[in-house]
């Protein structure tokens, strides 16, 4: 067996392993291991399994995670999510479809502190779905709007997931973060033409909620100031250089926890409870940076992404038909596993191959999360459906028939962003040098 079959048969093995539920940390470090005991034999294993420990621990760059991670925690139990709610209900929830909207653009503020789309989903689902139900709204598009709301989270700034990439290929974390800011608004404005669509084909779907007053609006205006100002001091310090982005993460998490205790939610259950969560969600990160380090070092020493590289120069594709067949490929990934997971097993030889062809890294950051946030809500991983199976208690087949119009908005704006790759790359090029 050639070196690039067996880091093929190796990856496959892994995909087969995570589908029979083990652990994705679990199924990279054991194959990682095997294969490179075989490969180079045990010393190198066992010097690579403790390398990829110290290297996922050590480095200052990668306590950004961990903080961000605080700082999202802290934000969905400082009950923002409600005061958000009703700002953007008091907005456009007369309308009809409106409340249905109103979670999307909830979501979409409440991504920005938070940058995680399953906690946003979770938080922003325990206030709205209660909401649409008394209204009258359909259990399918109540569903679906939440659950691709979430999604936002992971695109909007400050998102794990563009942190992830930028820590795996040394990208500008700050570029990365900017990146995400049209897509983004160009994800929740699709989003809420889906839910005119929705509601355009069956009426009863989607009724309008109570009028509010501009007096009303104003007051839920006051009611989100907090959130607004936290937003403004990461992203502006980070953008203006008075803080690094690991230094704009540990403001962040400490402005998080004193909005919490400003709001009166700060009970010591809640910040155990807070705590608890930041210390599992950066365990379970961290434990697959270990494994996915020891498993691309088996791939490095099996020449894998070499013999790709040379595949498909010699295939003589366009490198459009490329990148065509990498995003099928991760929509296809993206519904078997988790997005984490997902990045850390593939990016390091894409990444190489997507450079090789000319493509901008910044640009394919964008894309691989705006697929990873279709990933998100297609079926059968699709893990913010079971989110909010799991909060609204409803029917899995409810949920998945409401999300189609947000999964085809978010096909198409994997198309827009292709078309026009400037949406990734403007704003960046405009405020970093």
């Amino acid at each position: 067996m050639t070196g690039a079959a067996l880091g093929l048969s190796g990856f496959c093995v892994v995909i087969a392993l995570i589908m029979l539920r083990m652990p994705v940390a679990v199924a990279m470090g054991v194959v990682g291991v095997l294969g490179v005991t075989y490969t180079t034999g045990w010393s190198a294993a066992g010097f690579m399994l403790g390398r990829s420990a110290f290297e996922a621990a050590f480095p200052y760059s990668l306590s950004i995670v961990p903080l961000f991670v605080a700082m999202g925690v802290f934000a969905a139990h400082a009950g923002l999510s409600r005061s958000l709610y009703s700002f953007v209900a008091a907005l456009i929830g007369q309308v009809r479809g409106g409340m249905a909207m109103a979670t999307i653009g909830a979501c979409t503020i409440f991504g920005a502190i938070c940058g995680s789309g399953i906690a946003t989903a979770a938080t922003m689902g325990r206030v709205a779905l209660p909401e649409m139900k008394r209204l009258g709204y359909s259990d399918a598009l109540a569903s679906a709007s939440v659950a691709a709301g979430g999604t936002l989270g992971v695109m909007i700034p400050p998102s794990i997931l563009f942190l992830i990439y930028g820590l795996m290929t040394e990208q500008s974390i700050g570029k990365l973060f900017l990146s995400g800011i049209l897509p983004g608004i160009v994800g929740m404005l699709l989003y809420l033409g889906a839910v005119r669509f929705s509601v355009g084909r069956d009426p009863k779907a989607g009724p309008a909620g109570p009028h509010h007053t501009w007096s009303e609006r104003l007051r839920a205006l006051a009611g989100i100031w907090k959130v607004l100002l936290l937003f403004i001091v990461v992203l502006g310090g980070m953008y203006t250089g008075l803080f690094s982005p690991t230094e704009a993460a540990a403001v962040g998490a400490f402005g998080a926890l004193l909005v919490s205790w400003l709001s009166g939610t700060l009970t010591l259950a809640n910040f155990k409870s807070s705590l608890s969560e930041t210390a599992t969600t950066t365990g379970m990160i961290f434990m697959i940076l270990i494994g996915a380090g020891i498993f691309n070092f088996f791939i490095e020493t099996t020449g894998l992404t070499d013999a790709l590289l040379d595949w498909i120069n010699h295939l003589g594709l366009n490198r459009w038909v490329v990148m065509f067949i990498l995003m099928v490929f991760y929509v296809v990934l993206g519904a078997l596993m988790d997005e984490i997971s997902m990045i850390l097993l593939t990016v390091a030889p894409v990444f190489q191959l997507v450079t090789s062809l000319g493509f901008d890294p910044i640009w394919f950051g964008v894309m691989l999360v705006t697929v990873c946030e279709i990933g998100m809500i297609v079926p059968p991983v699709g893990i913010n459906l079971f989110v909010i199976q799991g909060v609204g208690n409803l029917p899995m087949a409810t949920v998945v028939r409401g999300i189609v119009p947000f999964a085809v908005a978010d096909c198409f704006r994997l198309l827009l962003i292709c078309l026009f790759p400037w949406l990734a790359t403007w704003l960046p090029d405009l405020i970093i040098q």
